[in-house]
């Protein structure tokens, strides 16, 4: 598969985001513990402010007005209007920084986390999923086209580390069974869910696929719901209290 641009437009498809991308307190108690004694923290691809801790002095960098609005309609703190590949601040601004779900989205990636590094003094934080772990969830089976796609889109973690340079530690996220974020591994045991088409809108990989397909593996995994055969496969992870497939913290160090 081939797609020309790999930018996702959240001013025209992302006007609901902050209803359906939340934070969760038990993925965000691995950011925040690892944010740890850090007073000022960079906050850069910010989104609507998920994630962000309050008692902390945060600086928020996005460059998408719908998010921008949505952050002042949840109470969240004005962002600045910017990009990862050029941060207008000095050198060593910030105790830390976090960049989460987001470095998919960046046109250079390397230089992005460069100045990411550039700016903070001790650890950054980048939340992300590993591709190469992609096909250990059963949407592998159903969505084979969103992990071709996302294989495209997801940095590997080898190359956020070196990007990074220093010290790195990576950390696989579990994710709970009522997850309140609305990615797609959050719905591992739910996957009625992925019928609700406002639940796939704020998912950016499901507006690269080509016309059609879609509504198809939608409808396969509708089929299987409703025959009981997606029951028979995977229903165990009904049960499962956490799920552990792709989503991973890297704390750098310098």
């Amino acid at each position: 598969m081939k797609i020309n641009n790999l930018a996702f437009n959240y001013d025209k498809h992302g006007q609901k985001y902050s209803g359906f991308r939340r934070t969760d307190p038990r993925i965000a108690k691995y950011i925040w513990d690892a944010l740890g004694t850090a007073k000022t923290v960079l906050n850069v691809g910010a989104g609507t402010g998920s994630y962000e801790p309050e008692d902390k002095y945060v600086v928020a960098v996005e460059p998408s007005i719908s998010m921008r609005k949505q952050r002042e309609a949840n109470g969240r703190a004005p962002a600045i209007i910017g990009s990862a590949d050029s941060l207008p601040f000095d050198d060593n601004s910030f105790d830390a920084s976090m960049a989460l779900v987001t470095i998919h989205h960046w046109p250079d990636m390397v230089k992005g986390l460069k100045e990411l590094r550039r700016v903070t003094k001790d650890q950054v934080l980048v939340m992300t999923f590993d591709p190469d772990s992609a096909t250990g969830f059963w949407k592998a089976n159903y969505f084979p086209e969103l992990v071709e796609i996302e294989k495209l889109r997801d940095p590997s973690i080898d190359s956020i580390v070196s990007a990074l340079g220093g010290t790195c530690e990576v950390v696989p996220i579990p994710i709970p069974l009522d997850c309140v974020d609305g990615f797609q591994e959050a719905f591992y045991g739910r996957p009625e869910a992925f019928l609700e088409k406002e639940v796939r809108q704020n998912q950016s990989t499901w507006g690269f696929l080509p016309e059609g397909v879609e509504e198809r593996i939608v409808k396969a995994l509708a089929d299987d719901l409703a025959s009981g055969d997606w029951d028979r496969k995977y229903g165990y992870h009904r049960t499962l209290e956490s799920f552990t497939c792709s989503m991973r913290l890297i704390i750098a160090r310098p």
